[in-house]
This record gives structure tokens, C-alpha cells and sequence, in this order.
């Protein structure tokens, strides 16, 4: 138990304020709702953008690890559509929101992908040399960009319903 304490402890608070941030976006999306394209975009943004930095801290910006972390993102986005491919999703361009049903996929997307993060964030602190091994490498890089992708690929089938609904309602 020492061990988990330690790890807590050593956690910086922005990790705890977006674990709960994450957590309450994940309970609120059982429920329907109708929202704008722009709080849909938040998650994405923010998970992406915390891969991104990852990336970017721990392995520089080399064509390798880049296009490693690219393909991870380009398999996420693919199973992000296909998950909403067929949902019951409506814009309104006269309010500029969107109606979406309950997604029952974000808790958990939301929780995998924090401990992901959190668990190699976790490696790299306590044992650095891990960042060596191409095994590590490879998981570090495909599986934050997977999960990642898949929330840019949920926010592209949003976002290409509002521009079916806002090409056919222009004058």
C-alpha cells in the first residue's frame, strides 16, 4: 500500500483535476443532450493535447515516433466513427447546437484512456530507462494515439452532421 500512497502523493494536482473533469464528462454523457460543437470538441482537444506534450517531452519530435504516434491516432479515428457511425445525432443550425444520444462508450474511453496516460507516465517517472525498450516505445506512442484518435474520430461524425445539416440549410 506504501507503494500506491507514494505514487498518489507524487501525482501533481492537474492530474487529479483532470481525472475528475474526464470522470464527470464520462457520467454525463449517459444522458442525452444537446450541446455545441465546441464543448464536443473539449474532450478531444484535451486528451490529444496531453498525447501530444507526452510526445513531445518524452521522445522529441522525430519522424519516427511521430508518424508511430500518427498511425495510433489515424486506427483511433476510424473506431471513433465506426462507434458513431449510426447514432441518432441532429444539428440545429437555427441555435447552432447538436442533439446526441446517451454514449455509453465515453465513461469508459474517458477512464482507459487516463490510465494509459497515467500508467506510463507512472514507467517513465519511476524506471526512465524503459523509455529504451522499442516494446515500450511502440505502446507509449500507438496506444495514446489510439485512444486519442478514437475521440477525434467521435467529434468528425458530430462535426460532419452539423455540416450536412448547415450545407442544406444555407440560402
Amino acid at each position: 500500500m506504501d507503494v500506491v500512497s507514494q505514487f498518489l502523493s507524487n501525482t501533481p494536482l492537474w492530474v487529479y483535476i483532470l481525472f475528475f473533469y474526464l470522470l464527470s464528462r464520462g457520467i454525463k454523457g449517459f444522458k442525452p443532450a444537446t450541446v455545441s460543437l465546441t464543448k464536443l470538441a473539449v474532450i478531444p482537444v484535451l486528451l490529444t493535447g496531453w498525447s501530444l506534450i507526452e510526445l513531445i517531452r518524452l521522445y522529441g519530435l522525430k519522424l519516427e515516433t511521430s508518424l508511430i504516434w500518427i498511425a495510433g491516432i489515424g486506427v483511433g479515428v476510424g473506431i471513433g466513427i465506426l462507434l458513431l457511425r449510426r447514432a441518432a445525432i441532429f444539428a440545429d443550425p437555427s441555435t447552432g447546437l447538436i442533439h446526441r444520444p446517451a454514449d455509453y462508450t465515453l465513461l469508459p474511453l474517458v477512464l482507459i484512456t487516463f490510465a494509459i496516460k497515467y500508467t506510463f507516465g507512472v514507467i517513465a517517472a519511476v524506471s526512465p530507462e524503459h523509455m529504451l525498450e522499442p516494446a515500450f516505445r511502440f505502446s507509449d506512442l500507438v496506444l495514446p494515439g489510439t485512444a486519442s484518435g478514437i475521440f477525434v474520430g467521435k467529434f468528425t461524425v458530430y462535426l460532419q452532421r452539423w455540416m450536412a445539416v448547415r450545407k442544406t440549410s444555407l440560402p
